[in-house]
């Protein structure tokens, strides 16, 4: 094989048994019908990748420099200290011209210490989440704060020759604002969700239909930008970690419309205009984000 093409000599023999096993897997899931065919992957498309195992110490960091299959030492910036045993490495070309590398390690997690915290989260638009206790999340909505730059680049990628040099710098330009947008949106979840696995020993969680709801094309955007479905896996993963607990809420369960106080249902609730309302019965005033939270705690204990 690599005689008929000399440039597969390029790369570590791993990275091809990598590509090679991912492709056998492609093509078993194909047959069990769980996915469509695998695709031919060019190597002009803008996201390149490839992952190499560790082997003999083939691996290493030592200081700012990695050491890589083929590449040798190469600088790279380090977002944290690595830990733990270097499994494997997955080297990626994102669109906006960096490349990235993810080094998988074997770390020994240990379960933070028990609490008697108990957090019902009710997720919005409005509001990203409003706890049971505590103060609410504002949404940042990093996406509408892009909106306009990101509107104005992708006009003048429009109007630009396609594969001339001003066009590849402006879909770089695109391509990093895309690439600021998810990075602040990660950031401010990952802290966020950090905060309420440290301080919670089990969190409740509306069951949320996210792909029905994004069918609403006048809230399909907000959704999006909202990313309620990231921060369900973050939350899942380091409740893993740390020997937390995740309860959800019944589907459809009503979580707005009832009184957390005495539990009486009121339909006219379901109109989302409507952000604070009286319960007819035992006559306490409710904002509408906060009694959600509480009922959605209530239900799925």
């Amino acid at each position: 094989m690599k005689r008929e093409w000399p440039w597969l000599k390029e790369v570590d023999s791993i990275a091809l048994q990598s590509a090679v096993r991912n492709l056998a897997d492609g093509f078993q899931r194909f047959f069990k019908k769980q996915n469509d065919p695998p695709r031919f992957k060019s190597r002009k498309h803008p996201v390149q990748s490839y992952t190499t195992r560790y082997t003999n110490g083939n691996i290493a960091v030592r200081g700012d420099r990695l050491q890589l299959p083929k590449l040798g030492w190469v600088r790279y910036a380090k977002s944290r200290e690595i830990e733990g045993r270097i499994l494997s490495a997955n080297v990626r070309l994102a669109p906006s011209g960096k490349w990235f590398v993810a080094l998988v390690c074997e770390v020994d997690i240990q379960p933070l210490p028990l609490t008697e915290g108990m957090l019902g989260i009710d997720m919005g638009i409005k509001q990203l989440a409003v706890p049971s206790e505590g103060l609410a999340v504002e949404n940042p909505r990093y996406t509408l704060r892009y909106e306009k730059l990101l509107a104005k680049w992708q006009r003048i990628l429009a109007r630009r020759k396609r594969g001339g040099s001003n066009w590849s710098k402006a879909k770089g330009k695109v391509a990093l604002i895309h690439e600021k947008i998810r990075n602040s949106r990660l950031d401010a979840m990952h802290k966020q969700t950090t905060k309420w696995i440290r301080e919670n020993q089990t969190i409740c969680l509306e069951d949320l239909r996210i792909a029905s709801m994004m069918k609403n094309r006048h809230l399909a955007k907000h959704i999006a930008d909202a990313s309620w479905g990231e921060m369900r896996r973050q939350l899942h993963y380091k409740a893993r970690w740390y020997g937390r607990t995740i309860k959800a809420t019944p589907v459809f369960a009503p979580t707005s419309q009832t009184c957390h106080v005495c539990e009486n249902k009121h339909a006219e609730v379901k109109d989302l205009s409507i952000r604070v309302w009286k319960c007819s019965f035992c006559q306490t005033v409710h904002d509408r984000d906060r009694n959600a939270a509480q009922n959605i705690k209530a239900m799925a204990l």
